[in-house]
C-alpha cells in the first residue's frame, strides 16, 4: 500500500482516549493539568495519568505521592467535566512474586494498572537485557525464556489492563505473550514513542485473531498527549484490521 493511500486511511480516524501519559510525579515534564488540558483541546473523551511504577530506580513515583496524584486528578474531573481523567500507574514487571513493583494491596489506589518491562528494576534481567541491546547476544535463548516467563507470570498473577510496549528492551516470545494477553483480557499496546509493537511484531501477534490492541502516546511532554497517527500507520502496514484497536474511531463524514 502506497504512502498516500495509508495517509488517506489515517486521516479518517481519531483517537478516543489515551491511557498512557506521564507527569513530574515520575519522568514527565507536564503537570496533571497540562496533560488534561491538552487532551481536552484534542477532543479526547478519556485520559489516564500513568506514571512509572515505584520500583523504578530512577523514575519511579513515590508511594507517598499516590494521594497527591489522586487529588490532582479529581480536581481535573471537576474542572473538565466533559472528559474523564483516570489514575493509573505504569508498573514494572519483575521476576519474583508478585511479578510487579506495585503491591497487591496498592491496586485499590488506581482505577486500573498498566505494566511493561523497563530497565531500572534490579529483579528484571536489567544488566543482561541492557547488554543484549548493546549487541552482546550471549545467552539470548535463556534470556528470552526468562523475560517471557516474567511477563506471563505478571499477567497471570495481576489484573493488568494494558501490556505496554511489548517487545521493547529485550528478547521476548511475543506469540506466547499474546496468548496470555487473550487469556487475561489484556490489551497489547502500539506505542508511538517507543516504536513497539513494531510492524513486524504486529504481523506476528495479529495472527492470533483474539488479540486486541490499544494505541498510546506514552507522552512525557504535554504536546505529545493524544499522539496516535504513527500507530495507525504501523497497524495498516502490518495488515492489522483497525477494528481491533479499541481506542480509535472512524470519523463520520
Amino acid at each position: 500500500m502506497d504512502k498516500n493511500t495509508i495517509e488517506s486511511i489515517v486521516d479518517r480516524y481519531r483517537l478516543v482516549y489515551d491511557l498512557h501519559t506521564h507527569t513530574p510525579y515520575s519522568h514527565g515534564k507536564g503537570t496533571v493539568e497540562d496533560n488534561t488540558r491538552e487532551a481536552f483541546n484534542k477532543g479526547l473523551m478519556y485520559l489516564a495519568i500513568s506514571d512509572h511504577g515505584p520500583g523504578h530506580l530512577f523514575y519511579g513515583v513515590d508511594r507517598e505521592d499516590f494521594v497527591n496524584m489522586r487529588n490532582d486528578i479529581e480536581k481535573m474531573n471537576v474542572k473538565y467535566p466533559k472528559m474523564k481523567v483516570y489514575m493509573s500507574v505504569e508498573a514494572n514487571t519483575i521476576k519474583s512474586p508478585p511479578y510487579l513493583d506495585v503491591r497487591p494491596e496498592e491496586f485499590e489506589e488506581f482505577d486500573f494498572v498498566i505494566a511493561g518491562y523497563h530497565f531500572g528494576v534490579w529483579d528484571g534481567n536489567m544488566i543482561r537485557n541492557w547488554l543484549w541491546n548493546k549487541g552482546i547476544k550471549i545467552g539470548e535463548k535463556s534470556l528470552k525464556r526468562s523475560n517471557t516467563e516474567m511477563i506471563i507470570n505478571c499477567l497471570r498473577n495481576n489484573n493488568i489492563a494494558i501490556l505496554t510496549h511489548p517487545g521493547d528492551k529485550g528478547p521476548f516470545d511475543l506469540e506466547e505473550i499474546a496468548k496470555v494477553c487473550v487469556e487475561t483480557d489484556t490489551l497489547m499496546e502500539i506505542n508511538t514513542w517507543h516504536g513497539h509493537l513494531t510492524e513486524e511484531e504486529l504481523k506476528l501477534v495479529a495472527q492470533n485473531p483474539d488479540v486486541k490492541f490499544i494505541i498510546s502516546s506514552d507522552a512525557h511532554t504535554p504536546n505529545r498527549v493524544g499522539d496516535f497517527k504513527e500507530g495507525v500507520r504501523r497497524a495498516i502496514r502490518a495488515g492489522v484490521d483497525l477494528s481491533r484497536i479499541v481506542n480509535i474511531k472512524e470519523v463520520e463524514e
